[in-house]
Formats: C-alpha cells, sequence, structure tokens
C-alpha cells in the first residue's frame, strides 16, 4: 500500500502542530522564526518501517487493541496522514511521537512510513511525548503521574513548569502526582479502569494499603460513585466513641445480672443495664411491636398509681 503525504496541519495528530513543525516550543519566538525556513524545506522523508523503533522512555506503556484496530482501518483506506516524529540513534531511529500511527502501520502491514527527523534532549523528548498523549488522552492516570514524576526527579523541573508545559493547573498536576502513594494493587485498579481517579484521590485518605485495597473492591463490587465513596471513607475514618469503662468485681457484675432478671420478670421484656460507673448509667427495655410498647406503657402507669 502506498503511503500518503500530506501537510502536518491535517488528520491525525493535529493537536502537535503547533508544537513540533510549525514551531518549536523550547525555542524562542525568534528562534522559530530563524528556523521555519529551514524546516518547510527539510525533514520529512520515508522510511522503512524495521529502521523504527518505539521509544522505551516513553510515558504510555498500554495501548488499547481495539483503538488500534480502528487506526489500521484508517490507515488502509487513507494510509498515514500524519508522518512519524523521529530522532536518529546509532542504528535506528526512535520514535518521539506516533508510536500508534507505526503500532497500526505495522498490523496493516505496511513497509515504509513517512516521517519527520528531529534532534531533542532527553528531556525534551518525555515533555513531547507527554503531551501528545495528553492531548489525546491516551494515557491512564498512573502513566501521567510516572511521567510527571520522572520529569522533577530527572531534569528537577518543577510542578508549575510542569503544569506550563502541559496545560493544566499545578493543582492538577498535583494530585496526579499523589496518586503513586495507592497501594500498587488500586493503582492496577486505576489503570484498568475499575475505579476512576475521583475514586482513588479519596482513597488516599486510607494509610494501610491492605484497607485502601479492601475498601476500592467494595468500591468496584458496589459500583460507589465518587460522592457514595466520600461517605464511606468518612464512616471509615470516623473515630469511635470512646466508651467510658469501669471494672466491677465478680459479685457486683452477678448483682446486677439478678437486676437485669428481675426487671425482667416484672416487665415481661428483656432489660439490659449499662454502667457507667458504680453511681451511674441507662436502663434499656426491649419491645418488638407497637402492642407490646402499649403493654409496656399501661404496666408503668399502673406502677406509677400504686
Amino acid at each position: 500500500m502506498a503511503v500518503k503525504k500530506a501537510s502536518l496541519g491535517k488528520g491525525l495528530g493535529k493537536g502537535l502542530d503547533s508544537l513540533i513543525p510549525m514551531g518549536d516550543p523550547f525555542l524562542s519566538n525568534k528562534e522559530n522564526r530563524e528556523k521555519a525556513a529551514e524546516e518547510q524545506t527539510s525533514s520529512e522523508i520515508i522510511l522503512k518501517i524495521t529502521e523504527i523503533e518505539p521509544n522505551r522512555e516513553q510515558p504510555r506503556k498500554n495501548f488499547n487493541e481495539d483503538l488500534l484496530e480502528e487506526l489500521a482501518d484508517s490507515i488502509r483506506q487513507y494510509g498515514i496522514i500524519q508522518p512519524l516524529i523521529v530522532q536518529k540513534e546509532k542504528e535506528y531511529y526512535k520514535i518521539i511521537a506516533g508510536e500508534r500511527r507505526w503500532r497500526a502501520a505495522k498490523k496493516v502491514g505496511l513497509k515504509e512510513v513517512p516521517v519527520i527527523i528531529k534532534d531533542y534532549t532527553a528531556q525534551q523528548i518525555i515533555e513531547i511525548s507527554l503531551i501528545e498523549n495528553i492531548q489525546r488522552q491516551e494515557l491512564n492516570p498512573i502513566e501521567e503521574a510516572m511521567a510527571y514524576k520522572r520529569l522533577m526527579e530527572e531534569f528537577q523541573l518543577k510542578q508549575d513548569e510542569i503544569a506550563e508545559r502541559v496545560a493544566k493547573s499545578r493543582v492538577s498536576i498535583t494530585n496526579t502526582i499523589r496518586l503513586l502513594k495507592l497501594e500498587e494493587r488500586v493503582q492496577q485498579m486505576l489503570i484498568e479502569d475499575m475505579i476512576t481517579s475521583g475514586h482513588a484521590r479519596v482513597l488516599l485518605s486510607i494509610e494501610d494499603g491492605n484497607e485502601q485495597y479492601r475498601l476500592a473492591m467494595k468500591i468496584f463490587d458496589e459500583k460507589l460513585s465518587v460522592r457514595e465513596t466520600e461517605r464511606l471513607i468518612k464512616l471509615y475514618l470516623e473515630p469511635k466513641k470512646e466508651k467510658s469503662e469501669h471494672i466491677f468485681s465478680e459479685s457486683e457484675e452477678l448483682v446486677y445480672q439478678k437486676m437485669e432478671e428481675k426487671m425482667k420478670t416484672i416487665l415481661g421484656s428483656k432489660v439490659s443495664i449499662h454502667k457507667r460507673d458504680k453511681n451511674k448509667g441507662k436502663i434499656e427495655i426491649e419491645y418488638y411491636s407497637g402492642e407490646e410498647l402499649e403493654r409496656l406503657l399501661d404496666l408503668m402507669e399502673r406502677i406509677q398509681k400504686n
């Protein structure tokens, strides 16, 4: 099948047009203008697909097979409209942007693909790969968080600098990175869409990993909404009311038991005495129907009259 050439302003992946072909985000406006003429007359060539390899360091690790098949069908019909962005390595060309197109082209059986050759630093390659995937909403939250973390740790970027590069708020970057604190099994549930990022952020309140996973499974099994999850976690974290318990001797406990039995005999219903201390407490009388409640009330009125 012939590979179809087209300008970068059309077709698949046009979200990166302003980022890569028509202007370099890592250069000033003046440098971009000086570089424009050169870029208009160079770069796009045809390479054998066997000369190209994916970037092992790119943020995205999971590819949806159904979506790949859809892209492959499009390539069968129209060819590759959007060239891949690659960088020359010693023995091959590394994909900077366009791995989905490369994978789909292999499915179709293409022998050649259009590419634009670029020369970026390791940091720039990560940023471009990250931006491409975010624009197309192809990263799962954990992949995105790991990419942000790498930019911070390896290249000392601050969160507000990352936010500016990917056109997101600093709060969004912070919340995404925090997802890496989730227990590994919960992270996998997020990757597999068993829970959402909203559910995951609520679960971050749970420090114990096993409990976090147990509650995540409850959310999944019961199909809880984020709001319902918030209520669930609030109840879980709510401190239990401490009961002031006092130690009573066996003889004293026996006295209270006898009192309960005597009151049960008089009232004809189960009675429980809850002791706070030796002089305070409460008496609990159980009833099991409206008629029984009325009977107890009548009995108490008769006792009061006597």
